[in-house]
This record gives C-alpha cells, sequence and structure tokens, in this order.
C-alpha cells in the first residue's frame, strides 16, 4: 500500500485590494501631473466584476514623445517610491496608445484622437471616476511677501 504525502497547509495569498487612498496610486497620478499629463482621471473598477483591475488611470499627451515620456516617468517614479515594477506595458511601437500595468492598477496614456477613438471611458462608464489637475501653488499668508508682490506691482504701473 503507498501512502499519499501530507502536504503542509497553506492559506492561499491574497491579492491586497487598493483604495482611492493608495500610495500607488497617489504617485502614479502624480507622475503624471508632473509630466504635464493632461484630462487625467482615475476609474474605480472595484464594485464592476468584469473589471481587469482595480483602477484605471487615463490621460492624454499632446505628442508620442510626450506619450513616451509620461509611460517612462511613471515607471521608474512607482519603482522608486513604491518598489513595485510594471507587470506589462504595451503600445510604445506607435506612442499613441501606451498601457503600463501594474496588475491592480492599469495606466493609459492615449494621444488625444486616439482617445476619443475608443472611448474607454463610456466602455467603463459603471465605474467612478474623478478628474485630477495640478493644483496652482498656493498663495502665500506671509505678510512681508504679500507687501513686496504689491510693490512690485505699484512699481510696475510707474
Amino acid at each position: 500500500m503507498t501512502s499519499t504525502p501530507v502536504l503542509p497547509e497553506t492559506a492561499p495569498k491574497r491579492v491586497a485590494r487598493l483604495n482611492r487612498g493608495s500610495k500607488i496610486l497617489k504617485v502614479i497620478i502624480q507622475a503624471i501631473l508632473d509630466k504635464k499629463g493632461e484630462h487625467l482621471i482615475s476609474m474605480d473598477l472595484r464594485k464592476i466584476p468584469e473589471a481587469v483591475a482595480d483602477f484605471f488611470i487615463i490621460c492624454e499627451a499632446g505628442s508620442t514623445t510626450q506619450v513616451r515620456a509620461i509611460a517612462e516617468y511613471v515607471r521608474e517614479t512607482v519603482r522608486r517610491e513604491c518598489g513595485e515594477v510594471a507587470y506589462h506595458d504595451e503600445g510604445y511601437g506607435a506612442n499613441q496608445w501606451v498601457i503600463v500595468d501594474f496588475v491592480n492598477v492599469v495606466v493609459h496614456i492615449f494621444l488625444p484622437e486616439t482617445r476619443k477613438f475608443y472611448r474607454l471611458e463610456e466602455m467603463w462608464s459603471d465605474a467612478a471616476s474623478e478628474e485630477h489637475q495640478d493644483e496652482p501653488p498656493a498663495l502665500s499668508t506671509d505678510p512681508v511677501k504679500s507687501l513686496k508682490r504689491s510693490a512690485g506691482r505699484r512699481a510696475d504701473k510707474l
């Protein structure tokens, strides 16, 4: 009689679900803003059973060079800040639509006409979405700086 070896029980590994406050999302969004990505939105796909990721981050760039620069900067910044390496990427040949896949987050960088053609936001319209834009620098509340600013404006008028 042969015996079947008993294997130790191991709990299946769980993939951590992300939320809007997750570091990787913040890092990706800031990296895109740093490289002047436009019309930036994040889409929360967690409530959609067919979704391939927890979040999509979608933006556009004005040229194929900028599409590539944003994609490369996102990959580099996420690796440096979060220790995550992209699982897969696609689209570097034409640079009209580059996808950087971090498994739970998929980043889509489009040329404007390509984004309009594929209408990804419409395809996933059940997802909650949020727009992101670069915040203008806050005005200083330092009274000395404010006085210098107004004195400079008055001097310009003379």
